[in-house]
Order: C-alpha cells, then sequence, then structure tokens
C-alpha cells in the first residue's frame, strides 16, 4: 500500500495565550497527514526528512502517511517479547484454556532465549512465571500492572528483549530452536513438549510474517531432527485384570478421598475414559440396569485448566470431547461390574447439583493433583515393590491403556474399539501396536498355511 502521490507542505504557526506551536502537514494518495511540535526546529527538521525521502525516489505508506523506509524500520524494530504479546493476543480468543497456557509458556522459553544478557538477567524461573502469569496472558495484562514481584522482571525483558529481525542471524535462529529443545539447565525436552513449544515458535514467526516483520522464515535453514516422538503404548504399563482389580480395592484404603475415588479409577479400567472426560462424567450420561450391561454416553470433558485461562474465571470449564465436534457424543459399554462401582458411588457420596458423579471432600470439582497422589500411594500399597519399580499402571492414565488393551485382545474388531476409545483406527493400532497378545502366533500359523506346511520335514537321508 505505497505511493509516489505525496506533497509536503510548509509550518503553520499556532499561535496560542501560553506558547506557539507548530505544525507540519503533507499529502500522500488523497491523505492528509499533520504533526505538531513545540518548536519550530523540530518541525523544520522532520519536514526536511520528508522532502529527503522524496528525493531519493521513496514511496511513502498509504495508511501512516511515512515513507517506506521509516515503516521497515518500525517493522524491524518490534521486539520478539511485544511481538509474541501480539501474537498471543490475536490467537487467544479461539484457544481453548488449555491451549492458552500451553502457547504462553512455549513464547516464555522462546522469549528467555531471545533477550541481550549483557546486563545480569532475571532468575529464568521468575522470568518464566512473570511472563505466563502476566505477559502472555490478555485478560491479566487487560487488569492492569504486573504485581509487584513481576513488575521489575517484566521490565527488564522489555528492554532487553531483541527484535523480531534478529531471527535472521543464524545464531539468533539456533537460539531460538535450542529453546525448545533443551531447557536453561541443560535438560532435553520430553518429543510432545518440544512439538508445542516448536509450535509457539512457527507461529509467532509466521505471524511475523504476515506483518512484514520477517521476509522467510528463518526456522528452514535448521536441519537438526527433532526428539523422536513415542507413538506406542509401552506393554509394561498394562495391568491385566487381576492386577487391576487388586489396585481398585486398596484405592479406598487411601485416606478420606480414597474412598471416593474408586468409582472413578473404576470408571477408566472399565470403560476406557480419559481422566477429563470421567471428571465431567454425569448421572445422566449413565444407563445403569441392575442387571446385564449398561452404556456411558457422555459428551463433554473437563480438562484441568486454572481460572487465569478461562474467559469466565472458571476452574476447568467443560468443553467437547478430544477430537470430537461440538455436542458430538461418544457411546462406550459399562459391564456389571463397573454399574456396581457407579451404582455404589452415587448411594454412598451422592451427586452434584449439576449431576456430576465426582467431587472432592468439600463438594467442589475434583482436582488431578488429588487423584494423581491417591493413584500414587495406591500403586506403593497394592504392587510388590519390584512391580512398584517398574512402569506398570505408572499413572491412572494407564487403566485406559489397559481398558483399550484388554478390548482388543478379546477380540474386539478395531473400529469398534476405536469408536469406544474416541481414536481413529489407525491412530488405535499404531497407538497399541505392542500390546495386543497372541500376534506372533497367529501370524506364524498364517505363515504355514501360506506354506502349505502339514507337518516335519521328512529326512532327506532316509
Amino acid at each position: 500500500m505505497l505511493s509516489y502521490d505525496v506533497r509536503v507542505w510548509g509550518i503553520r504557526a499556532n499561535k496560542g495565550m501560553r506558547r506557539t506551536t507548530y505544525t507540519l502537514r503533507w499529502f500522500v494518495f488523497g491523505r492528509v497527514f499533520s504533526k505538531t511540535y513545540v518548536t519550530k526546529a523540530l518541525a523544520e527538521n522532520r519536514r526536511a526528512e520528508l522532502i529527503a525521502a522524496l528525493r531519493r525516489g521513496e514511496p511513502f505508506d498509504k495508511q501512516h502517511g511515512l515513507p517506506e523506509s521509516e515503516i521497515r524500520l518500525r517493522l524491524t524494530s518490534v521486539t520478539f517479547y511485544a511481538h509474541a504479546q501480539e501474537f498471543m493476543d490475536m490467537k487467544w480468543p479461539a484457544l481453548q484454556p488449555g491451549s492458552r497456557r500451553s502457547l504462553a509458556g512455549a513464547l516464555a522459553t522462546i522469549t528467555l532465549a531471545l533477550v541481550d544478557t549483557r546486563d545480569s538477567a532475571p532468575d529464568h524461573s521468575a522470568g518464566f512465571r512473570a511472563l505466563t502469569t502476566w505477559g502472555y496472558n490478555k485478560q491479566a495484562r487487560a487488569a492492569g500492572k504486573p504485581r509487584e514481584q513481576h513488575a521489575g522482571v517484566i521490565a527488564w525483558i522489555e528492554r532487553h528483549s531483541l527484535p523480531v529481525a534478529a531471527l535472521t542471524d543464524p545464531k539468533v535462529a539456533r537460539a531460538a530452536y535450542n529453546a525448545t529443545t533443551t531447557s536453561h539447565d541443560g535438560k532435553s525436552f520430553e518429543a510432545n513438549t518440544h512439538r508445542n513449544k516448536m509450535k509457539g515458535l512457527s507461529g509467532a514467526i509466521k505471524y511475523a510474517i504476515e506483518l512484514g516483520r520477517l521476509t522467510t522464515n528463518p526456522m528452514d535453514r535448521i536441519s537438526t531432527s527433532p526428539p523422536r516422538k513415542v507413538v506406542t503404548v509401552d506393554r509394561r504399563v498394562v495391568v491385566n485384570p487381576a492386577q487391576a482389580r487388586v489396585l481398585l480395592s486398596r484405592v479406598a484404603e487411601q485416606g478420606p478421598t480414597g474412598p471416593r475415588l474408586v468409582a472413578f479409577f473404576a470408571v477408566m479400567y472399565f470403560a476406557g475414559l480419559r481422566p477429563a472426560e470421567v471428571l465431567a462424567l454425569r448421572i445422566q450420561d449413565c444407563t445403569l440396569p441392575k442387571t446385564g450391561w449398561g452404556e456411558l454416553t457422555f459428551a463433554e470433558s473437563s480438562p484441568y485448566a486454572a481460572p487465569i485461562w478461562t474467559d469466565n474465571g472458571e476452574d476447568s470449564p467443560r468443553k467437547s470431547l478430544k477430537h470430537r465436534a461440538k455436542q458430538e457424543s461418544r457411546t462406550v459399554p459399562a459391564c456389571p461390574e463397573l454399574i456396581r462401582h457407579i451404582r455404589a458411588h452415587a448411594e454412598q457420596f451422592g451427586i452434584a447439583p449439576d449431576g456430576r458423579l465426582f467431587t472432592s471432600t468439600a463438594g467442589g470439582k475434583l482436582r488431578y493433583a488429588t487423584f494423581a497422589k491417591i493413584w500414587s500411594r495406591t500403586r506403593a500399597a497394592a504392587l510388590t515393590k519390584a512391580q512398584a519399580a517398574s512402569p506398570l499402571a505408572g499413572r491412572p492414565y494407564d487403566l485406559r491403556h489397559a481398558a483399550v488393551s484388554t478390548w482388543l485382545n478379546a477380540g474386539v474388531a478395531a473400529p469398534q474399539v476405536a469408536e469406544w476409545a474416541g481414536h481413529s483406527v489407525q491412530t488405535l493400532l499404531s497407538t497399541y501396536a505392542k500390546c495386543i497378545d497372541g500376534q506372533e502366533e497367529q501370524n506364524r500359523k498364517r505363515i504355514e498355511e501360506a506354506l502349505e506346511w502339514k507337518g516335519p520335514e521328512p529326512d532327506l537321508d532316509d
């Protein structure tokens, strides 16, 4: 949006009661721009700059009325911190609370790697907290200045953040990339962590190209292979039915909260729900006949999100199911044993006003840290020393892995298991390939049939 249709007019004096000011006016493609200065010398200097740009043959920007060189300088002088704030604010409305938190963390990590450290830098942890709780939280910034403990850190970052244009330097680009693979203390990030941080860096760079702050993607020159992502479930984490029942029987022994979580973990094991789906499960989602099998039909989950990342300040709001459209439901069979667990839980602890089955002892939302702690204690109480030291059921989520593995090993067709688990068939088979028993023996039988082998080879010496 540049034009050579430019005229610079003379300076106009504005005589006031206390002092005289001076206004410079110029014309760019049908629009008149003006700026007022407190002294005539300042106005004349600015007029001389604009005339010099005209004599160099520079076009002027139609929107801002500035020479092309000044627009380019304005674009390239924006710091990565300021740019990342704009990027976060642009993305904020469309992101779920958990995604907001994840993106803020990624941008904070990269920002702290792209600073001039000639002056003493603040503690990395302090910088990360300041950026994630205020710098890259749109609602916190809208509410006012950062808290006292963050104000100094934010001010230092504002002064020392490198320009976005510095990413065109291969060394700076490498520093940004390395921040997505390795923590500030030299520890390698897991593949998923790298992927999330790289997603934030790539998004910020694409937005910079969109705004004209970069012309190309500097990451295209980076040839380092990313950390390898593990996509298959380790069969060592999968409990068998006997082990699962032992674990469930010991959950109730873990303090006052333990009894409230027996059915919680039972839903994960027998129905294969994700933790966020169990937290959102309501009694009206359950078909619980007195005899035989029932069903769980649900359309929402409740992933963890602190109030600072939500639009209404609510803790862990309900959202649509993972990989599903809004209000799209999923139905999972409920075996008689699971039905008994749910019925017993509802009778003993009641249900929340909105129908939720699982709440804290105070009646509020059940926190992730709470059930993770109870599960850790349960493993220590129920498993042998060797088993407790192994990956066996190391996380509550491993109960879901056990459920899906059990269905597959029972011979349920993969498309049906995928539907129950909320996966695509391709993802299901690639994720649980190592957890399906009997494949080797079945494959050998198929090969024998193909070779038409009917018994031991004859002795050729006879």
